[in-house]
Order: C-alpha cells, then structure tokens, then sequence
C-alpha cells in the first residue's frame, strides 16, 4: 500500500492509473477505522481495479474546538486496516496540504443541509461539501463510497457532485452495527460502560417504530411521541431531534409510509450519535 500525503502527488498517481486503463474507487475518512470504514473499501476493491483511502480530520466541519481535538487519531493503526482491505493507496494529507494560508472558498451545501443535522450543527455540511470536493478533485475517482449511516450526509453530497457536474458516481452503503445493534461510530470509543450499555437503545426503537410505519400509517407527531417515551428509561440518552423525512428529498413528511426514513440524534452524556432507518 502506498502512502501519499499531497495533492499533487495524488493527482498525478490517479492519471497514470486512469491512462493505464483502471478504475478508481475511492473511500473518504477522517481515520479511527473500523470496521463500518472495512465494508466500504471491500466494496471499492471488489468495484474497481485500484481503490484509495483518504484520512484527514477536517477542522471546516466540526462545531466546537473541543470536539475537533477530541476526534480520535490512530493512523499507524489505521493504516494496518486499510492494508488488510487491500487499499492501493492511503492518502493522508496534512491541515496545511488541504487549507494552505491562501485558501479562502468554500461551498455552500444549500437547502437540503438546512434541517437535522444541519439546522443543530450551523455550517457542518457548507464544512462536508468542501472537503469532498476538494478530496474528488483530488483523487479524481470513478466511483466514490459513503456510509448509510450518516445519511444526510450522503443526500447533501449526491446533491453538490449532481449541482457542481463533478464525473464521480456516489454509492451509499449500509450501515454496519455491532451484535447488539449500535451503528459502527468512530465516536463509540468515546462511550462510557454506562452509555455503551444503553446506546444499542436507539436502534431497537426505531426497528420498532419502522415496524409499526409498515403495518399501518402512523403520523410523524405519533411516532416521534413513542421514540421520546421509549427513550426515557435510558437516564444517559438525550434526545437532540428525530425528524421523519421523504428518503430522497429529504423534506419532512406528516405521514410515515414507503418512501420515508427515521433519522435521529442522541447525546450519552457528551458523545453525539446519530442513526436512522429507512421504512
């Protein structure tokens, strides 16, 4: 596995591949691997001839300074992973390498990020499309792998490569959960006993609430009524939003039926998780 830590010499690795005739399947990260990040680059590598990994904590979309310097870093780590998976190349440029003291443009993700994730974290995706785009403009890959989980994420970024022409396909891949049903999160180490005890919590409830969606029409007011009741014997959870969106759009809908997906975030104690289900 090649470790490259530059734009330029990315670029110029990514144009001697495609002249060679390869494909480029390409996995961004901000590190911390796991084995949610394992499924998109068994993914990228069964997709495509060559397949790259980029690591860079992006400072553009975090909220606060504590939790940017709170993100876990373990690229020695990180790089064991990406090799297991059989990554061509771990791309893993510096602060300085992505925001020289120049760089003043960003992208404005637009209406979709307004809400959710958005609306409780102000400027986090304007943060995400930038970074992508550089990261896409860098790499230049055919096809490019996100995770289910983060699903506002995954519309806001369709939405940018769509919006701004960008020749990348984005392919989202389910969410990866551990035995008891907790979404793979690099924030999960972060958990304390008590709150990696009572977390799984989130999942089972929007099963149930899925469930009930299938069987009959619920409204958005009904279903939001039993997460916040299912929700309250777990004294570490706080409930930040749960929203009921159109799967595509992303609008908010009255009605929970086909079509539409559950997304929720939870604070335990001071690790935020998000999660969600599509009915």
């Amino acid at each position: 596995m090649k470790v490259i830590r530059t734009v330029s010499e990315v670029q110029e690795w990514s144009a001697t591949e495609r002249s060679a005739g390869n494909t480029i399947g390409f996995v961004p990260t901000m590190g911390a691997l796991h084995q949610g990040h394992a499924e998109l680059f068994a993914q990228s590598v069964d997709e495509n001839s060559r397949t790259v990994v980029s690591i860079f904590v992006n400072s553009l979309q975090f909220n606060s300074a504590s939790d940017l310097e709170a993100y876990p870093r373990q690229l020695e780590q990180d790089k064991v992973i990406a090799e297991k998976q059989n990554v061509d190349v771990l791309f893993v440029p510096n602060h300085e390498e992505m925001y020289p003291n120049s760089f003043s443009s960003t992208i404005s993700a637009g209406p979709i990020a307004a809400h959710m994730e958005g609306l409780h974290r102000p400027g986090h995706f304007d943060g995400v499309a930038t970074v992508v785009v550089k990261l896409l403009n860098a790499v230049t890959p055919d096809i490019a792998y996100f995770g289910l989980k983060d699903f506002q994420q995954l519309a806001v970024i369709r939405t940018v490569v769509r919006d701004l022409n960008l020749k990348c396909h984005i392919i989202g891949v389910p969410t990866v959960r551990n035995e008891s049903g907790l979404a793979l999160s690099s924030r999960n180490s972060r958990l304390s006993p008590e709150s990696l005890t009572q977390a799984p919590s989130v999942y089972a409830v929007l099963l149930e609430m899925a469930t009930q969606a299938r069987e009959r029409e619920t409204t958005t007011t009904a279903l939001k009524a039993h997460f916040t009741s299912a929700m309250k014997p777990f004294s570490a959870a706080k409930i930040e939003y749960i929203e009921i969106v159109d799967s595509v759009t992303l609008h908010p809908v009255n009605t929970a039926k086909a079509g539409s997906t559950i997304c929720v975030a939870v604070w335990f104690e001071d690790v935020r998780l998000i999660d969600n289900i599509s009915i």
